[in-house]
């Protein structure tokens, strides 16, 4: 049974930085791309960046590119997204999520199929 805990959220303002991290077990992590989606109140659940499973590749939404990094470590089973020049509009329950098809644009939810519970973070004005 693939489990993922996501952590690190909380609140910070505007300008700040928070580091999440994705927990995985269950399953053989260094073999699954993974990915980071982000759902605000109200709003659709939006991608955010993707990763390959050997960590050389990655992609970003544009609205986080050059502010948010995605890394994994293989060795310890865990994934991570270190944000900076948080926006308030970065507001958003953060979920972690294992790819398991590639019919379909990296994008689309329906590429990955095990998710975390998600990290709420806050960003004040």
């Amino acid at each position: 049974q693939v489990q993922l805990v996501e952590s690190g959220g909380g609140l910070v303002q505007a300008g700040g930085s928070l580091r999440l991290s994705c927990a995985a077990s269950g399953g053989a992590f260094s073999t699954w791309p993974m990915a980071w989606f982000r759902q605000a109140p109200g709003k659709v659940r939006e991608f955010v960046t993707w990763i390959s499973s050997n960590g050389a590749g990655t992609q970003y939404a544009d609205s986080v590119k050059g502010r948010f990094t995605i890394s994994r470590d293989n060795a310890k089973n865990t994934l991570y997204l270190q944000m900076s020049s948080l926006k308030p509009e970065d507001t958003a329950v953060y979920y972690c999520a294992v790819q398991f098809r590639q019919d379909v644009p990296l994008d689309d939810q329906r590429r990955y199929k095990y998710w975390g519970q998600g990290t709420q973070v806050t960003v004040s004005p």
